[in-house]
């Protein structure tokens, strides 16, 4: 069954979300199966009933590695040399990282939408002009406080929480040990402060934010919105309680070991 534009908005609007809306958005188009329109349709619906909307338009590429760094950083020095070879200055027209979706992509493009300015952790979006001047670079996650300030929500459209970037600011608010890493721009190299950690273990969220989550059935899959207030005061409040809250158990995650050493540290 071919999913619409009509079906798009009437879901939103299900969800209860409105022109009043402020909203980060992650999707997957393929989760939903076949949609007229691809993903000018989701981003059409988006745009038409949320007053504003961002995005990642994350560019991991221009990421570099130097030979020598900060000790406890969940990075191998040195270990890259090829890779820094291929890597790409950043630009501001550079493409959203496929891992960010067509959809990602697909508001980067739009004739309305701006883009912040982080040569790694860029959004994108419309009508969100304030909340993607408030990034910095020693700020990386400041558009998600901005809209959490502002009663903004979570819009997961057919991806769980692991693709659930506000979680990482969280993740930060609660104290938890963040990166540095680096990026190739036109001014030459520069550091990348507040790193996040893995997502892998993200999922793990979910039954905490049952009380406070809206979710509709929408062609294959599900769109669900959260609240960002009670997102972060939810995760924020399990990591004060479970410092290992969230972590994944993959063998050889670097970052999720860091922060394991730095809560046994602490």
């Amino acid at each position: 069954m071919m999913i619409t534009y009509r079906d798009f908005t009437r879901a939103f609007k299900e969800l209860g979300l409105g022109s009043h809306s402020l909203v980060i958005a992650h999707a997957s188009l393929a989760a939903f199966g076949e949609v007229a329109g691809g993903a000018d349709t989701v981003v059409g619906s988006l745009l038409s009933t949320c007053g504003t909307v961002i995005m990642p338009a994350f560019t991991y590429r221009t990421m570099v590695v130097p030979p020598v760094g900060p000790p406890d950083n969940a990075i191998d020095y040195g270990s890259t040399d090829e890779e820094n070879l291929t890597a790409e200055f950043y630009r501001l027209e550079m493409p959203a990282d496929a891992a960010m979706g067509v959809v990602a992509e697909t508001l980067r493009q739009h004739s309305m939408a701006t883009r912040s300015n982080h040569p790694l952790l860029s959004f994108s979006g419309v009508n969100a002009e304030e909340a993607l001047q408030s990034q910095t670079l020693d700020e990386p996650l400041a558009p998600i406080e901005w809209l959490a300030e502002y009663d903004g929500d979570v819009l997961l459209l057919g991806v769980g929480h692991t693709a659930n970037t506000s979680l990482h600011f969280a993740e930060k608010k609660a104290g938890r040990k963040q990166f540095l890493r680096w990026a190739l721009t036109s001014r030459g190299v520069v550091e990348c402060p507040g790193w996040p950690g893995c997502s892998d273990g993200f999922q793990a969220i979910a039954p905490r934010l049952e009380g406070v989550v809206r979710r509709v059935p929408l062609g294959g899959s599900i769109a669900e919105v959260v609240p960002l207030r009670d997102l972060i005061h939810i995760t924020v409040s399990w990591i004060h309680e479970d410092p290992r809250a969230l972590l994944c158990d993959r063998l050889g995650c670097e970052r999720c070991a860091s922060v394991r050493a730095s809560v046994r540290v602490e």
